[in-house]
């Protein structure tokens, strides 16, 4: 059966580009014409530019009839979250307090890398609000809703993205992470997501443990999207120095032989593992010391006490933006985010200094409990899913769900996840593999060494 043309993955699209087997503005029509029929169960969206991406489509169409494409994504289809500026398009960042917010005057340092290379950005993916919840739901976008079962929940912050590359509505999307918001719908949603070392990939408003990263359906494509993505941009001042670096080409001859993996099933909090989760990442590493690896089983690293200095790390950051709102702003707000975020405004100069103190405690204590590995690996989330509509697995544990994700935020390391089964309820399960800071390029070796001989995956969704 012939692979449908939204079903093709950018290094498929390039390919045929290339080879003038297919048009960009045929693939591009195809990618929108998925979204038409989706969005409206899906929620993945909430812009989208047909007229100026089939403009695009065409001049790219034009460049590879010359043979002179702008770069290694020329005409691919991208879309792009929401919390990141795209020069004419506003970011309201998920929430009815910014639906005001005047259009961005510059591209992101990304989205410009990507545009210069040819990609097409055609959409913005959804968000919760401030990029808060490892969920999709917003006060301004709603309820983003997973393609593998609709009444179950994508994941977050990025939930738009991971939603729209598992239903075929285009090959590639953006999202940011900075507790687990690439890694985690992702996870749900059974495709690949890389958080980049820190520093890897330039953004405009640097943060040690916030990263921007690619959302694809397999390795390759991922690796194809750092090529261009990871290109300097003097906007940001913490960038790590270019390495020009061909990650496509790096994953030939990618093996798990010789590897020391560690194998973390409990962080030390966190919510109960479930016993699907469980088997399905222990199956995985099974796996991997079949191809070669050599997987130990680690102690758990961190206290609850110690995780609270993250909590207040985020709440920090939250209150100083939603402290500018007006009170009719506030109240605009997803209740759950505005009665968490009220609370930074107890938080003394001192006590946020004292958290920081702690997190640099925090940083030094998973570094080392990891150092004795080449990678590790864990579940991403340590549920299997949860409902659409729910801010939260455990509302009241609200840092626990992301425990295994969000102290690899405070050490800058890269860490990616890829599908390792699935739930009862039919949606996916995510492997999480974290490397060595710097280390991308081991990262997407080692996922890519896994995707490889991995049972076959079940056929991407079709929920309508």
């Amino acid at each position: 059966m012939a692979t449908a043309l939204h079903d093709l993955t950018a290094v498929e699209l390039v390919k045929a580009f290339a080879k003038k087997r297919l048009s960009p503005v045929e693939a591009m029509e195809a990618v929108l014409a998925r979204g038409r029929r989706l969005n409206f169960t899906l929620n993945a969206f909430y812009r989208t530019d047909a007229k100026g991406a089939l403009a695009a489509a065409k001049a790219s169409e034009r460049r590879w009839a010359r043979g002179q494409p702008l770069g290694p994504m020329d005409g691919v289809p991208v879309s792009i979250k929401d919390g990141l500026a795209v020069k004419g398009w506003r970011s309201p960042r998920g929430t009815r307090a910014n639906d005001g917010i005047a259009p961005a005057k510059a591209d992101a340092p990304l989205v410009a890398r990507l545009k210069e290379s040819g990609a097409i950005i055609f959409a913005k993916t959804t968000m919760p609000d401030l990029g808060m919840l490892p969920s999709g739901v917003s006060s301004l976008h709603g309820v983003t809703r997973n393609p593998w079962n609709l009444a179950r929940n994508t994941g977050g912050s990025s939930s738009g993205a991971g939603a729209a590359v598992a239903a075929g509505m285009g090959p590639a999307s953006i999202g940011t992470d900075i507790g687990g918001s690439v890694r985690i719908p992702a996870a749900f949603c059974g495709i690949v997501g890389l958080k980049p070392s820190g520093g890897r990939v330039p953004y405009s408003v640097p943060s040690p443990m916030l990263a921007a990263g690619p959302m694809t359906r397999t390795v390759a494509d991922t690796a194809l999207m750092m090529n261009v993505i990871t290109r300097p941009d003097l906007r940001d001042f913490m960038a790590l120095p270019y390495q020009a670096r061909d990650y496509l080409a790096g994953l030939r001859g990618a093996s798990a032989k010789g590897l020391r993996l560690g194998l973390l099933l409990d962080m030390g909090y966190g919510l109960a593992l479930d016993a699907e989760v469980r088997q399905a990442v222990e199956k995985a590493a099974s796996l991997l010391q079949s191809l070669g690896a050599k997987v130990e089983p680690m102690r758990p690293i961190l206290a609850l006490d110690q995780a609270r200095h993250i909590e207040r790390y985020f709440l920090g950051r939250a209150w100083t933006e939603f402290a500018s709102y007006t009170a009719a702003q506030r109240r605009q707000v997803l209740p759950y985010i505005a009665r968490w975020v009220e609370a930074g405004a107890r938080f003394s100069a001192s006590d946020m200094f004292r958290s920081m103190a702690a997190l640099a405690n925090l940083r030094e204590r998973v570094i080392a409990a990891c150092a004795a590995y080449d990678f590790v690996l864990s579940p991403v989330m340590p549920v299997a899913s949860f409902a659409a509509d729910a801010a939260l697995p455990n509302l009241r544990r609200g840092l626990e769900s992301v425990c295994f994700t969000a102290p690899i935020n405070q050490t800058e390391a890269p860490a990616a996840s890829i599908n390792c089964g699935f739930s009862r309820s039919g949606v996916p399960i995510g492997l999480h593999i974290v490397g060595q800071r710097h280390d991308d390029m081991g990262v997407l070796r080692l996922a890519k060494a896994y995707e490889d001989a991995r049972p076959d995956q079940r056929p991407w969704p079709d929920p309508i």
